[in-house]
Formats: C-alpha cells, structure tokens, sequence
C-alpha cells in the first residue's frame, strides 16, 4: 500500500462537511431536514452577476486570464473598498484567487517557512489550520472567552508569542461566533505584531456582513496587513470558487509568480460575473439580502434563548449564532447527532472550532428563511420537550 505523506494525517476535520454530508443522505431520503449547518447563504447571485457571466461565455472569455485576475475587476474590489469599506486601495494590490482558500493556500505559502508557528483564536475556522499546515507551519490556538466576544486580544497575543511566532490569522466578524473585534483593539494588536516583526493575515469574508454600523476594513487603520476575502458570503457565490486578497506591494510579484504555478488563474467566467457585483442594481440587492440576515439573526437568537440554549455574545456580523447547549447535554457532538435525528435539525458541534469550548458549545447558520428557521425552532422545541 502507498504511504501517504503525514499532512493527510495532520489535517483537520472539517466537521461542518462530514455534517452536510449527513444531512444530504436524509434529505435525499425522503427526510426533510433543516440545514443550520454549512455557511452558505440561501440566496444566489444577482441577476446582473449571472447574465455577465452568460455573455462572457457566449462571446468567448473562457480562456486564460492573468494569474492576478482580471485588470477590470481588480479595479472594481478597489473600488468597492474606497467607496463601501473605507480604504483606499491601489488595484495593483489585489490578487483575484480561486475562493478565499485560494487566497489563504497563496498567503500561508508566501509568508510561513517549516516550523513557524501562527496565532489563532479559540474558536476559529477549522480549515484554517489546514493551510498553515500545507505550509510546514504550526497553528498555536489561544482560549478566548465571551469576555473577549470570543477574538484574540492584544494581550493574548502579546503573552503567547513565542520563539517560533511568525504572525496571526484573525476573523472580523468572525466563524463560527459572528463577533467583531473593535476598532480600539485590531489597532493594539496590530502594534504588537508590528513590535515582533510579523505578520497580520486578516480575513474579512463577512465584513460586509456587518449589522451594528457601517463597515470599515482593517486597512484603514494598517495598511501593511494581508486581508483575505471572498465572492462567497456577502455577494452569495459559493460555487463561483471566487475571492481576492489585499496584500502590501513588496508581497505582489512573489505572491502572483506563486498563482501562475498553484492555479495558473482564477476561473475566468466566474471573473466578469462578478464584474457585475458593483453595479449599483446588485449592490442594492445585496443590501437587501444583508437586511434579511439581521432578522433572521434578531429572530433566532432570542429564540434559542428561550430554549435554554443560550448566546454568550450577541453576534454583529456574518451569519452564524454561536451558543452554549450545556443546560441540555455536556457533549455537543452527541447533541448535534441527536438534533439531526431526532429535530430533523442540522447544526455543528462546538468540537470543529477548537477544543477550548467544543464540549457546550455549537454554531447554528441563520442561512435558510425565517419561515424555516421558526420551523426550526419548532422542532427543536419538540424535541427538547
């Protein structure tokens, strides 16, 4: 038998899958189940974003683009940056890549040599263990606590960095809890990052997904950061494997040479669909579509509440309600199987986002309409009952 390298061991479960895949199985059973699980919106691309992509096929583009995107629509995340998130951004910095993941796999390869050690919160994304991993590099994941709205703070980094720490990966707002870090704090963790010589990777994927005020990027307060981001969540294009990265211009040149080889481009109809994303029509669309998540959010949280299940920090952005089932089970993973079959409920344990709060602990996606999210709360009122 082939012996396989020792990252296919190393590497992360990425339970939220392995529950979709799951629930796929019952559905296609015949059992209806509601999916509060993968973070994936129940909307789908703007009608502008499909017929761009549609003329772009039939008038030909499908070939090759440059391996840093398309120059219009690196023009356009540009753009969309001064004119919706509050940083000026030069558009010989952007990196169109294939999804967030993409972005992550090209900045992890650019920035961590064997052994380094990178900072993470407790909880956080689980595959992004996984791209430090592919790297040679090591993931340290610091316990954070409602008291921190589950981030990493300047402190913690301070006292965690050690002698291998080459840098952060950071979330606002974040997956699975939904929480932001304030302003006051990315800038003294930027300061402290800075003061040991390393690097800040920080994902924005929902920054447009924010509900309490208008959305500002981090680089508004440092412009030397690596900011990740995606066609995804906000502009709801999963399967258009689309995203970007900001990145300083001393990293562009290393950083595209590494695209031309990993990924030769981005796919390149998905890239003039998404030229359409900006057109103000699918702005006020997305607009909408973000309306729709703070109801949803302002629904089931308080709903969850009443359940016993309850919510440690009001989530502020993305998607995702991060909250505690100890009153019903001490083991989530066990509570999640038993929602799945017994409520016809769909939602991830705590143990995908870090061992600090796996056991009492699950994200629950507001990704499906209200009508079905009552549903939901129906069930698992039953169910609990």
């Amino acid at each position: 038998m082939t012996v396989l390298a020792a990252r296919t061991h190393d590497t992360v479960t990425f339970h939220a899958v392995e529950l979709l895949k799951e629930a796929s199985a019952l559905t296609r059973s015949g059992i209806d189940i509601i999916s509060l699980g993968v973070g994936e919106p129940d909307f789908t691309a703007a009608p502008r974003v499909v017929t761009g992509l549609d003329s772009a096929a039939r008038a030909g583009k499908s070939g090759y683009s440059p391996p840093a995107g398309l120059p219009e629509l690196r023009e356009a995340i540009a753009n969309f940056y001064t004119n919706q998130l509050g940083a000026r951004v030069d558009p010989a910095r952007v990196i169109v890549t294939s999804g967030a993941s993409g972005a992550l796999l090209l900045a992890a390869m650019a920035l961590i040599n064997p052994g380094d050690e990178v900072l993470m919160p407790d909880p956080c994304y689980p595959p992004n263990r996984n791209f430090v991993g592919a790297a040679g590099g090591t993931t340290k994941l610091i316990p954070t606590s409602a008291d921190t709205r589950f981030q990493l703070s300047a402190a913690d980094i301070a006292s965690h960095w050690g002698p291998q720490t080459r840098g952060v990966l950071i979330a606002s707002p974040s997956n699975p809890t939904g929480t932001s870090i304030t302003r006051e704090e990315l800038n003294r963790i930027f300061k402290e990052v800075r003061a040991r010589h390393g690097f800040v990777m920080m994902d924005e994927i929902y920054l447009s997904l924010s509900y309490d005020g208008a959305p500002q990027s981090a680089l508004a307060l440092d412009d030397d950061i690596i900011i990740l981001n995606s066609f995804s969540k906000y502009f709801n294009m999963t399967g258009w494997r689309l995203g970007w990265m900001i990145v300083p211009h001393h990293l562009v040149a290393p950083i595209e040479k590494m695209a031309a080889s990993l990924a030769i481009c981005a796919p390149t109809l998905a890239q003039y669909g998404a030229l359409e994303c900006f057109h103000p029509e699918s702005l006020a669309i997305y607009e909408t579509r973000r309306e729709a998540f703070r109801q949803r959010r302002d629904y089931l949280v308080p709903a969850l509440e009443s359940l016993g299940i309850t919510v440690p920090v009001m989530p502020d952005g993305a998607f995702y309600v991060y909250a505690d089932i100890s009153a019903h089970a001490s083991d989530s993973s066990a509570f999640s199987a038993a929602l799945l079959h017994g409520a016809r409920v769909a939602a991830v344990a705590g143990l995908d986002f870090g061992p600090a709060h796996a056991a009492h602990t699950m994200r629950f996606a507001y990704t499906t309409s209200l009508e079905r999210l009552q549903e939901a709360i129906h069930r698992i009122k039953g169910f609990l009952s």
